[in-house]
């Protein structure tokens, strides 16, 4: 029966590493386009970088940290105690436990640092576009501002 319970709690380990890990590697990039966009067609514009500020871009909250953090604190808290009423009890606490702690863990692992974008387009309008931070592009550069479908994207004009 112990083997079984170590058996379990490192299969429930190795499958949050793993969906952290899922979550982790969802993290936006400059240089990613969504599945969704190719074939797309979006305009652009062209301007000039004033500014650029960081910024730090919020995790996801997607259930899944949730989800696994509740199970393993369940199967974790129904260790506890010596008899059944106990063992539900305190599977309940450790499943509440771990979804708050998944949960939290989720959202912190797919934070990242982003950068705040003050461009002024060539029509002289100022517009803001936030991207991550995996490519700086220094103020004064020319770019171009790729639109479409609600989203922006800042290019270095080549």
């Amino acid at each position: 029966m112990k083997i079984m319970t170590l058996g379990l709690r490192a299969a429930l380990v190795v499958a949050l590493a793993g969906s952290l890990g899922a979550c982790a590697s969802s993290m936006m990039s400059s240089n990613t386009v969504d599945r969704n966009d190719v074939g797309r067609m979006d305009r652009a514009v062209s301007g000039v970088i004033v500014d650029a500020r960081q910024v730090t871009i919020g995790g996801t909250k997607s259930g899944v940290g949730a989800t696994v953090g509740a199970v393993a604190g369940g199967v974790a808290g129904s260790q506890i105690g010596g008899g059944q009423t106990e063992h539900i009890l305190a599977g309940l606490v450790g499943a509440t436990a771990g979804a708050l702690i998944g949960d939290a863990v989720e959202e912190g692992a797919t934070k990242q640092p982003g950068i705040e974008y003050a461009i002024r387009l060539d029509s002289g309008e100022m517009i803001y576009v936030v991207q991550p931070a995996d490519y700086i592009i220094r103020n004064g550069t020319r770019v171009d501002v790729v639109y479409g479908g609600g989203r922006a994207r800042v290019v270095p004009r080549r």
